[in-house]
């Protein structure tokens, strides 16, 4: 956290829910200061448009999970047993490789893991701060404040999640603080500030949205992650109350408008650039999602800044140099090769209805010489598909073609929820089992026993590529089992090192064997 500079502007665009919609305040720019959320605030928040403003700013990290070259999705995909690093080399994107084969050190972690959580985090402090004296609709101003505690809630258990014991900041630091004595907490005392803000939002967030507000945060976004959040603290019946609110009758469609969606490759579908933007996003399986666009004309020079808005999941994941030799061929806009699929997971799907939404499977493709492509690092032959760019859509609009892809990431959605209450309800029971079977039901398998390992397999399936598979291996204790083939070492790569820019001359401890 030393010697960052955050510039806290009003000027940004809300990536979440608000569809496309720029907005912009070029005298509502606050202050700099040599201190994370510092600034002086004195004259704004003073309505309810300022208030929304700054709202924008609280949502706008969310990009982190599959915007830019150092995405949490790609990364944590690479550290599981699912995925390698690939790239182009063994040295292309050092951390993203670090990851993949737990030599990552506090030099190669990427930073941004650290800041962009933390400057959220700053915002939604400060919005929760100012906000109680702007003189706008109580109802709105409660509203937006939740909304706020939401997603540092969600910020904070990243946070934890990656690094473990954290500072815990709720308020703004002014210019007076002494920002670099800020300790440490332990991960219990982070979590205890989480759940109370999550319960805290929930009586004042809507039950549903529509239109423009798709996206922002509601009582079923906050419960969900509040059983989840439960859930990795091994609360499990806390996490199943929540969770069974949030999932109603499995199969059907729950109180708060969630239903598993008929196809299950229209989770991962993204409309051609001549068509409109909306056709397969929020459907009624998401729960959390996060708004890409090619609208907003990102180009290398504002690349994982904050102010780019593409999915850069799909550059990252397609193969090199790709050729389509025949029309039964996809039409591939290539990329960068990144996150080749394991031998074990392919060999895993390969009698799963879920496997050709998942996997792209150019070892075959090439052998029929339907199409070519060139083998990158750690190459299996196996492509995730689930974010495979293709030709139609390429952005017709100013900015480089590579860093505008449209496509939105699903954080949460109504199959994770489901599979986690199984896992919350210990894997018996009749609940589990009408869980497990909805799942399995929506892509036409038959009912197999509910169990623990029958869950763990269940998600590994449905849920590969979209970044859990690391998070779950470590909240099982599995990890050291299944990754051992990569190197991780228990009782430190369950966490990663904190950043040297960060904890360099603050008080700060590094984690164990780091």
């Amino acid at each position: 956290m030393k010697n960052k500079i955050l510039k806290i502007s009003i000027a940004a665009t809300f990536l979440v829910g608000m569809s496309t919609m720029s907005v912009s305040c070029n005298d509502a720019t606050l202050e700099e200061k040599e201190y994370i959320g510092a600034f002086e605030g004195e004259n704004f928040f003073r309505n309810e448009q300022e208030c929304f403003f700054a709202l924008t700013g609280v949502y706008d990290p969310m990009r982190k999970y599959a915007g830019g070259f150092e995405n949490l999705v790609t990364f944590y995909n690479a550290a599981s047993d699912d995925f390698y690093a690939g790239g182009g080399s063994a040295t292309d994107a050092v951390g993203i490789q670090g990851a993949s084969n737990f030599q990552i050190n506090p030099t190669t972690m990427p930073a941004s893991y650290w800041q962009d959580y933390y400057q959220g985090i700053a915002r939604a402090n400060t919005l929760i701060l100012r906000a109680p004296q702007a003189d706008m609709d109580n109802n709105i101003k409660n509203r937006f404040i939740s909304e706020a505690k939401v997603l540092r809630g969600l910020y904070y258990f990243d946070l934890v999640r990656v690094f473990g014991n954290i500072p815990l900041i709720t308020l703004p630091f002014t210019a007076a603080d002494d920002f670099y004595n800020v300790p440490q907490v332990d991960k219990t005392t982070v979590y205890a500030q989480i759940e109370n803000d999550l319960k805290e939002a929930i009586p004042y967030l809507p039950m549903t949205v529509s239109g423009a507000d798709r996206g922002r945060m509601t009582q079923g976004t906050a419960k969900a992650l509040l059983g989840k959040v439960y859930l990795y603290q091994h609360k499990n019946a806390d996490a199943a109350a929540q969770f069974a609110d949030v999932n109603g009758t499995p199969g059907g469609t729950s109180m708060y408008g969630y239903k598993l969606v008929t196809n299950f490759g229209d989770l991962f579908n993204s409309s051609p650039t001549t068509m409109p933007d909306d056709i397969y996003k929020f459907s009624s399986e998401s729960i959390i999602e996060v708004m890409h666009t090619n609208k907003a004309n990102s180009d290398w020079g504002i690349w994982g800044q904050g102010k780019d808005e593409g999915n850069s999941i799909c550059i990252m994941t397609a193969p090199r140099s790709y050729t389509r030799k025949n029309p039964a061929a996809p039409d591939i806009f290539s990329g960068w090769a990144f996150n080749p699929i394991s031998e074990d997971l392919f060999n895993f799907m390969s009698n799963d209805p879920r496997v050709d939404a998942t996997v792209l499977n150019l070892k075959s493709l090439k052998q029929q010489n339907y199409a070519d492509y060139s083998p990158a690092y750690k190459d299996t032959g196996y492509f995730l598909n689930k974010f495979m760019p293709t030709k139609d859509m390429v952005t017709n609009l100013p900015g480089s073609q590579e860093l505008n892809f449209r496509q939105n990431y699903i954080l949460l959605r109504l199959a994770d929820t489901y599979l986690m209450e199984a896992e919350a309800l210990n894997g018996s029971g009749s609940r589990a089992q009408a869980l497990l079977d909805a799942v399995r039901s929506r892509v036409g398998l038959p009912s197999i026993p509910v169990s623990m390992q029958a869950i763990k397999d269940e998600r590994r399936r449905e849920l590969a590529g979209e970044g859990h598979r690391f998070f779950d291996l470590v909240r099982w204790g599995d990890a050291p089992t299944k990754l051992a083939f990569k190197g991780f070492v228990s009782g430190k790569n369950e966490i990663m090192p904190i950043p040297y820019t960060e904890i360099s001359g603050t008080i700060l401890k590094q984690n164990p064997g780091y």
